[in-house]
């Protein structure tokens, strides 16, 4: 069968990666999508305390079992579905889930370091950046991690600014201007969700045309 057409998306914390992914089932057909998330391939490291939590950098490549990633992600090229444990950010009271990927004929990988892990890039047919100005993604950082994740102040300002931004200027700002589509994430009204859809449709149809 075809190759699926493999379309990456990748953004800062708090670019609005997420909401951008669970706009798209809106757009396009259950069947015709599917989403693989680098987050669910954290390296388990155990049970932290607080402190030790505010001190482990998850903001780094190494973090991530690419390996584990990278093959799931063939699975979906070769039309195979993937089950996988979600990962809860270690989380005592979150309870995981199991989840399966199917194959589709549009897989979007997302995460962090998509671009910059050679093996994933180099597979990808559309290259997708979401971008916001740095105080509304730290807001939405600060919300998140204080509402979902029970993170104070002081840890999620620590992070930020010893973790999150140095990763994101090492690991994700020198592709962003490599990427096809930049999309500026910072009022949702202003994202034009069917000029994506478009695009992605007249991508796809140039690559099935012979």
């Amino acid at each position: 069968m075809t190759k699926p057409f493999v379309i990456g998306i990748a953004g800062g914390s708090g670019s609005g990666k997420t909401y951008f992914l669970r706009s798209l089932y809106k757009y396009f057909d259950q069947d015709q999508l599917v989403i693989i998330s680098q987050d669910d391939y954290y390296i388990p490291v155990g049970e932290l305390t607080p402190e030790e939590n505010k001190l482990y950098n998850f903001d780094l490549p190494r973090t991530i079992d690419n390996d584990k990633f990278q093959s799931d992600v063939e699975k979906l090229l070769h039309w195979e579905s993937v089950l996988k444990k979600e990962y809860t950010f270690n989380n005592p009271n979150a309870i995981p889930r199991m989840l399966e990927c199917r194959p589709a004929p549009i897989v979007v990988i997302e995460g962090l370091f998509i671009f910059h892990f050679a093996g994933i890039n180099q597979i990808l047919d559309m290259r997708i950046f979401i971008d916001a100005h740095e105080e509304l993604a730290l807001k939405r950082r600060l919300k998140r991690d204080q509402e979902e994740r029970g993170y104070s102040h002081e840890d999620i300002m620590y992070k930020w600014e010893n973790h999150v931004m140095p990763a994101y200027s090492e690991f994700l700002l020198p592709h962003k201007l490599k990427a096809d589509i930049i999309i500026d994430n910072n009022e949702i009204e202003d994202i034009d969700f069917i000029g994506f859809k478009h695009a992605v449709e007249e991508r796809l149809l140039k690559k099935n045309t012979p």
